[in-house]
């Protein structure tokens, strides 16, 4: 199967295998959010309670970078890590796996054993290239322009630019533990689900409109891969030139994955606790069930 172009029907095969219910003594309950119907008859919103072995399921966390030459997105990346680090605290006890995917930055540790980990996991086969993939014009829907991938164009009223300091590493607000992995592979990241048997992922962090859907570990390459992958939309931010729209287009791009690629989640489904709320959103653009 080519991970560029897709059939529809096949595409939707994919997707029957995104809702499965595992049936297991230590499982945990997880509430899905999904849209279903079609670009010609629009689509509508489904909720799902499903359940899960922990220790079937893995987090990838996408470049939770500890800077960014988009000022306000360095920001919100900010404010979102510590909930963030609290949710992978109480992944870790249920038995979850973490995986740690900041690009760019694999030197930062080279010489830790969560490198290590993902470097030595077996090699596992796929029929599929682990790459960037870009929008699949076959199946979803464009962008909208202000949603495209930017580079230093973004919202932020400060200007941006090559001199400014970019990542290094992620946040230091969210702990690796040794016995997590880290990787921004994408071959890596799949030769450690198949290690572990791992079936379901939650793909968390920036930016849900470029990293989190293209990048060789993110969401659209879970699809092609099999995997069972859903968003956790409360820990995501998307990176755009919309001012002052910021929270809507967010909002839109979430839209957008649950209509063509795979349901979401929030973090209270690992927690218990409430979902993260960025201080700057209001109650009016958060789509029920946030």
């Amino acid at each position: 199967m080519s991970s560029r172009v897709i059939g529809w029907s096949a595409f939707t095969g994919l997707l029957s295998l995104i809702v499965p219910v595992v049936a297991a003594a230590d499982g945990w309950n997880v509430q899905q959010r999904k849209r279903v119907g079609n670009r010609q008859d629009g689509f509508r919103i489904v909720q799902q309670d499903v359940q899960w072995n922990p220790r079937q399921t893995a987090i990838v966390v996408v470049d939770m970078w500890d800077n960014h030459h988009c000022r306000s997105a360095a920001r919100r990346v900010a404010e979102m890590a510590p909930h963030m680090n609290k949710v992978l605290q109480a992944a870790r006890r249920k038995g979850i796996f973490v995986i740690h995917a900041p690009s760019d930055c694999m030197d930062a540790y080279r010489d830790t054993a969560p490198r290590k980990r993902a470097q030595s996991a077996p090699f596992a086969e796929s029929n599929v290239k682990f790459q960037w993939n870009y929008l699949n014009a076959e199946h979803e829907a464009p962008l909208h322009p202000t949603l495209g991938r930017l580079g230093c164009s973004c919202d932020s009223p400060e200007p941006c630019g090559p001199d400014d300091p970019n990542w290094t590493r992620q946040i230091a607000a969210i702990r690796i533990d040794d016995q997590d992995a880290v990787s921004a592979r994408g071959q890596e990241v799949f030769n450690l689900l198949k290690e572990r048997g791992i079936r379901n992922v939650v793909v968390m962090g920036v930016h849900t409109n470029a990293c989190v859907l293209g990048r060789p570990f993110g969401i659209r390459q879970m699809v092609y891969v099999g995997q069972n992958v859903v968003l956790c939309r409360d820990l995501t931010d998307s990176y755009h030139r919309a001012p002052g729209r910021h929270f809507e287009a967010l909002d839109s791009i979430i839209a957008h994955v649950e209509k063509y690629w795979c349901p979401t989640i929030t973090s209270r489904s690992i927690t218990g606790r409430s979902a993260f709320v960025f201080a700057g959103n209001n109650a009016d653009s958060t789509p029920k069930g946030r």
